[in-house]
Parts: structure tokens; C-alpha cells; sequence
């Protein structure tokens, strides 16, 4: 009877050791999505868009403030020889400026954040499908980006993808070679 049970309890093990697949090593990456933001060069690009496109009002609204403030200043110095109807105008004037400066700081900033993230998600989307892109190439079972609180340099993947986007990013137009000059006309 033992030597039954032997044979039996032999013949569960070694059919439960054949019916267990192999557990192959698993290949795991780690992905710094801030860092990729920070220094991909198509984030690079994006953010100096984002300045080309809202540059000019920023500077146009620094200008105005300057102005209102020169203004203020003027009227504060000068309010004490104003006559009523004057100091009236002048503060109302300051009143307008004042709340159309303010007005056209909210729309900037309105239009600036909708912008900017607009092409944030591009962005992200462009950075997920270059991720995923690697992993595939390089046959990474998982990646994981957020939520690590710890890994070791040998599963971060980041400078790798940032290689690849590099090598992608458009490259900047090259100087035009200096044309040589042409000998003055003899008269």
C-alpha cells in the first residue's frame, strides 16, 4: 500500500513538473516620462513654439503694464495740482487700463494653457508610441513609467528612447556655405 501511495504521489509530482510551463526570465523596463519631456528634442521644439506663438503678447502685456504703471505714477505725482473733473478722469482712466490689462493677462493665459496642452497630449502620444516602439524592438515584456519608487540603471530604458527620439528629430537647417566672391568687374 505505501509503495502505492509512493508511486502515486512520484507520478502527481512529475506530471505537475511537466504540465508547468517554464517560467521564463521576464524582460522589464523602466521609463522616466518627465525626463523625457524635459529633454526630447521634440519637447524642446514644442516649447520653443509655445514662446515664438505667445512671445510677442507676453512682452506686448509687460509693455502695457509698464505704461500703466509710468501712468500711475504720473497721476500720483500730479494729482495734487488736478482739478476734480481732472483727478476724476485720470483715475477712471487708470480704473479702464488697469482692468483691461487684466482682462488680456486671463485671455493669454487662457489661450497659453489650452495651447500648451493641445500639444502636450501630441506630444505624450508621440512619446508613448516611441516607448512602445523600443520595448517592442528590444522585446521588453513591461515597461512601467509611473508609480516606480525604485530601479536600478540597468532596467531605465529612458536614455535609450531619448537616443531614438533624437536620432527622429528633425534636423536644423545648415548654414548655407559662403558663396565665393565674385572678382570686382574690371572697368
Amino acid at each position: 500500500m505505501q509503495g502505492s501511495i509512493r508511486k502515486i504521489l512520484v507520478g502527481v509530482i512529475a506530471s505537475a513538473a511537466f504540465a508547468v510551463p517554464a517560467l521564463a526570465e521576464v524582460k522589464i523596463g523602466v521609463v522616466d516620462y518627465a525626463r523625457l519631456f524635459d529633454e526630447s528634442p521634440q519637447a524642446k521644439t514644442l516649447k520653443d513654439a509655445l514662446n515664438a506663438e505667445f512671445g510677442p503678447r507676453v512682452q506686448q502685456l509687460v509693455s502695457s503694464e509698464q505704461a500703466l504703471k509710468a501712468r500711475s505714477e504720473k497721476f500720483q505725482k500730479d494729482s495734487a495740482t488736478m482739478t476734480a473733473d481732472q483727478k476724476s478722469k485720470a483715475e477712471k482712466d487708470l480704473r479702464d487700463g488697469l482692468r483691461d490689462l487684466e482682462r488680456k493677462k486671463q485671455e493669454l493665459q487662457d489661450d497659453s494653457n489650452a495651447k500648451r496642452q493641445e500639444e502636450m497630449n501630441k506630444l505624450q502620444r508621440t512619446l508613448i508610441g516611441e516607448v512602445r516602439e523600443y520595448a517592442k524592438a528590444q522585446n521588453y515584456d513591461v515597461v512601467i513609467a509611473d508609480g516606480v519608487i525604485y530601479h536600478t540603471a540597468t532596467v531605465d530604458i529612458t536614455p535609450a528612447v531619448l537616443q531614438a527620439l533624437n536620432s527622429r528629430a528633425p534636423r536644423p537647417a545648415a548654414a548655407p556655405a559662403a558663396a565665393p566672391a565674385k572678382p570686382a568687374a574690371k572697368p
